[in-house]
């Protein structure tokens, strides 16, 4: 289908998600937030698609925030109603069940942080930066920026980001945890398809599994983890895709002795 505010590509079994609101620095208004639900539903569904690639259209922005001047005026039930639409997608995105790499060249504020946070990894470039400006606004992270930003870096950070409303670098990102890699601005689309490639050419039913055992059974308690990694053990053993990954490391090992 047709996106207003979206561009879709495919590259082999990767689908990258641009948001193309360039002029408006990709802020997020609820008619992106909505298409981004859709099109995250749809990669989900389609079999197709191994891995995703988030990301933002031009070079200034990963995603700049929500749309100020949507929310400007917003009763608090239309608060609430929005702050839902941005928590329901953010969690679609988390749990998708495929791996979701965030592609960040710039700035990734307020909803663009909050969306960035909801992929499973985030590749940044020296040029990213990152911050939850939303106490500026007289307001709070509304899309799940005090939870997953809690998550990832502390409470010491999550609280320093919250109430200052400041911004940190991208290296400074890495060091707190909220970034995976950083890597030169040159650099970023090559690390980006590299490690979407990867993703896409691992085991499917393996990869959602540990998807579902971090972000799921890490919420829980040490054995009820366990347990959670336990019976996600233990299904992979009745799938094709283990036998095919144990006769071809064995035969790769086999190969490398042989060698040696």
């Amino acid at each position: 289908m047709a996106y207003r505010n979206l561009e879709i590509a495919n590259r082999g079994a990767v689908r990258t998600i641009t948001v193309n609101r360039p002029d408006k620095l990709n802020a997020l208004n609820r008619e992106t937030l909505n298409e981004l639900t859709l099109a995250f539903s749809q990669a989900a569904q389609d079999d197709a698609v191994r891995a995703i690639v988030l990301a933002g259209a031009g070079d200034k922005a990963f995603v700049a925030g929500a749309d100020i001047s949507e929310m400007n005026g917003c009763t608090p039930v239309q608060g609430q109603s929005f702050s839902r639409t941005g928590q329901r997608l953010m969690s679609s995105i988390e749990r998708l069940g495929k791996p979701v790499i965030a592609r960040i060249q710039g700035f990734a504020l307020g909803g663009g942080m909050e969306l960035a946070m909801a992929c499973h990894l985030r590749i940044a470039s020296e040029k990213a930066k990152f911050g939850q400006p939303e106490i500026n606004l007289g307001l709070i992270p509304g899309f799940g920026g005090t939870q997953r930003l809690l998550r990832l870096a502390g409470r010491g950070a999550t609280l320093e980001l919250c109430l200052t409303g400041g911004t940190i670098n991208a290296q400074r990102a890495y060091e707190l945890g909220i970034v995976t890699r950083v890597v030169a601005p040159e650099a970023l689309d090559e690390t980006v398809n590299a490690l979407a490639d990867q993703l896409a050419a691992a085991a499917p039913l393996a990869a959602a599994s540990i998807l579902d055992a971090v972000l799921q059974g890490g919420e829980t308690s040490l054995d009820q983890g366990l347990e959670f990694e336990t019976q996600g053990f233990a299904l992979m053993f009745a799938t094709e895709d283990m036998k095919e990954g144990t006769g071809a490391f064995l035969e790769k090992r086999k190969a490398v002795f042989v060698g040696k």
